[in-house]
């Protein structure tokens, strides 16, 4: 159990509080049970397939060989190499970390045309429900809309609810590159809305990449919408543990080793995506300058000097956002731990002014999404602290030459 700074009557209600939740959880929806063993998936699949395939008479590089060794492997081929191996093993290139990231696209449209079909066939399907027909039409149409040519798909999977990574901007070219972690209840169909879409992850992206060029036009910045995890579903158990964040933060710690380039990474971490990054943190390469959490539920840790990350640490909460009364302790494994949008925790404090609540970190004209957009391009002195004093930029400088002052 971890300690408190507060009263003791105030300890004492707050683990009440955390303990009661605990009870309504065990006694509504009982533990996270194992899943059952499933059929093989098409991205296991197609991994398998690679895995027996060859090259010119070549066997192909294991999938888990690293992206230094693939990056190399994908590099000694020819385009006509690169594009049969593709067209072959669309979905073991589509999220192979160390494939070229126009290979990866290319290889994901694939994917996401065969995805496609797949649904339209399960929409005329007589042994689905009705609901279960319509769901297959609702993921047909948001497979659609991804595999468009103007998009540019860096990682995914149709499996279950799904995960997809899209890239706003040029990865390639870019000299800073900033990368959305999203909370509960991301997956493919809530990748992108059209109602309330800044909260989410394709609309916090290119409002932020947006946002970004406004703040440094002469900076080439590239935005990743990173929805590649299996997310909580709901406030339940999962939200409340770790177990989500943990195999998240092994694959952004992936993603990010995988990043072309050694251009400066930035993180935005939003809800139960702070969690993940929280327990990536300590593993996370030295290019990521900066972790930002907003409507954080905890990180894991008491203090932010716990996370054992050079990455500056900052964090923002709108006045309005419910995530403030969910008690900030951890139980048996249950809770994120200390808040830290409080003074011991140790992080720099941004303002989230007009921020709307737990959704809205990303809206345009909000004091939070300028705040992350002077992080994204280098220009901290252009942040505004929660607080008038200006802690938050102590000891810092701008290293791009717009911003607010």
């Amino acid at each position: 159990m971890t300690s408190f700074d507060a009263s003791p009557p105030l300890n004492v209600w707050r683990a009440l509080l955390a303990l009661a939740v605990v009870f309504v959880m065990l006694a509504t929806t009982g533990w996270t049970a194992l899943r059952s063993h499933r059929s093989t998936t098409a991205l296991q699949a197609s991994i398998t397939a690679w895995e027996h395939g060859r090259i010119d008479g070549h066997r192909l590089p294991d999938t888990e060989a690293g992206p230094v060794r693939l990056a190399r492997f994908f590099a000694s081929l020819g385009e006509r190499q690169r594009t049969a191996l593709a067209r072959r093993y669309p979905l073991a290139v589509g999220n192979m970390n160390g494939a070229p990231v126009q290979l990866r696209y290319r290889a994901n449209r694939i994917a996401l045309r065969q995805a496609h079909t797949a649904e339209r066939r399960r929409m005329h399907d007589s042994r689905l429900t009705p609901a279960g027909q319509q769901q297959a039409g609702r993921r047909m149409h948001r497979f659609a809309s991804l595999m468009r040519s103007d998009r540019q798909i860096l990682a995914f999977d149709p499996e279950g609810s799904g995960r997809v990574a899209e890239v706003i901007g040029d990865l390639g070219t870019a000299e800073r590159v900033s990368v959305v972690v999203p909370g509960v209840d991301t997956d493919l169909l809530t990748f992108q809305r059209t109602n309330r879409r800044y909260s989410a992850p394709v609309g916090m992206a290119r409002s932020l990449y947006a946002a970004e060029r406004a703040a440094s036009p002469a900076t080439r910045t590239a935005v990743i919408a990173w929805a590649d995890y299996t997310a909580p579903s709901g406030l339940g158990m999962d939200a409340a543990t770790s177990m989500r964040a943990e195999g998240g933060a092994v694959r952004l710690n992936a993603l990010v080793r995988a990043l072309p380039g050694d251009t400066p990474v930035s993180l935005f971490c939003h809800s139960y995506g702070s969690v993940v990054c929280g327990v990536a943190a300590h593993a996370l390469p030295g290019r990521v300058s900066d972790i930002a959490v907003a409507g954080s539920p905890g990180m894991r840790v008491e203090k932010a000097s716990q996370l054992h990350t050079s990455a500056r640490v900052w964090a923002m909460r709108d006045a309005d956002d419910w995530i403030q009364d969910v008690p900030y302790l951890e139980v048996g494994g249950l809770g994120h731990g200390a808040d830290p949008m409080s003074a011991a925790f140790g992080a720099r404090l941004l303002s989230a002014r007009d921020a709307e609540g737990h959704g809205g970190y990303f809206e345009p004209g909000t004091d939070s999404l300028s705040n992350f957009a002077g992080i994204g391009v280098g220009a901290y002195h252009s942040v505004r602290c929660a607080h008038e004093d200006g802690l938050c930029r102590t000891g810092l400088s701008g290293t791009a030459t717009a911003g607010r002052a």
